[in-house]
């Protein structure tokens, strides 16, 4: 009996505590994955080291880091070291969001899958304790998935992409107590938009604190390491 192929998938990856529970829920779900990391001119490199980490400890099938000029633009405290990372929560969409990242980082998934012939991209979007960027809401997820039918090769033959954003209605503290049920080391990843180059994180960011609060209410004892 000729066993089945794994279908294939192109999983977003961070090195943030979202992308790898991600990552380990397409493992989980039957995919054969293959990562891909941005090196997009953020402002520190330690979440791209734990994207290393982690990808070599899922033993993916590949994991490419690819360079992206989205520093070049500027206009985000990611990007731009002349904005200063707020310390404290702002309303509205803060500075830390970056234009069109998902945009980019979706649409080069899709260009790999392409490629690969895979049908499934993955990405740790969460619509629910997040930070208010526009590229992280279900309509956007749903938009993408139709313009990959439309913008591709294998959309026009009458292939259908799948756009899996399995954590977009989930608490942060429900994506770590699916990521300890998966069995994920958290310790080994980084969210903070001001890491040392250590990867230890600054407490303070919003990514810091919705982390935090996340392990807080999940009832899991936050391994994150603090400058």
């Amino acid at each position: 009996m000729v066993k089945q192929a794994m279908p294939k998938a192109v999983v977003l990856l961070s090195g943030g505590l979202d992308s790898v529970t991600v990552l380990a829920l397409a493992r989980e779900q039957g995919f054969e994955c293959y990562a891909l990391s941005l090196d997009y001119g953020q402002r520190h490199n330690a979440e791209l080291h734990a994207a290393r980490r982690l990808a070599r400890a899922a033993n993916v099938q590949a994991h490419k880091v690819v360079r992206l000029g989205l520093g070049d633009f500027g206009g985000s405290a990611l990007t731009d070291t002349a904005i200063a990372v707020p310390d404290h929560a702002v309303p509205g969409i803060p500075v830390t969001y970056v234009p069109a990242r998902n945009t980019v980082f979706l649409s080069l998934a899709l260009g790999w899958a392409e490629v690969l012939g895979a049908w499934d991209l993955f990405i740790g979007v969460n619509a629910v304790d997040y930070s208010g960027y526009p590229d992280c809401r279900p309509e956007f997820i749903a938009a993408f998935e139709q313009l990959a039918q439309l913008a591709t090769k294998g959309g026009v033959e009458g292939g259908q992409f799948r756009i899996h954003a399995p954590l977009i209605k989930l608490s942060k503290a429900e994506i770590i107590r699916e990521g300890v049920r998966l069995g994920i080391d958290y310790a080994q990843t980084v969210s903070c938009y001001s890491a040392d180059a250590e990867g230890l994180a600054c407490g303070h960011c919003d990514a810091c604190r919705l982390r935090a609060e996340g392990f807080r209410v999940a009832g899991v004892a936050d391994p994150t390491c603090y400058i």
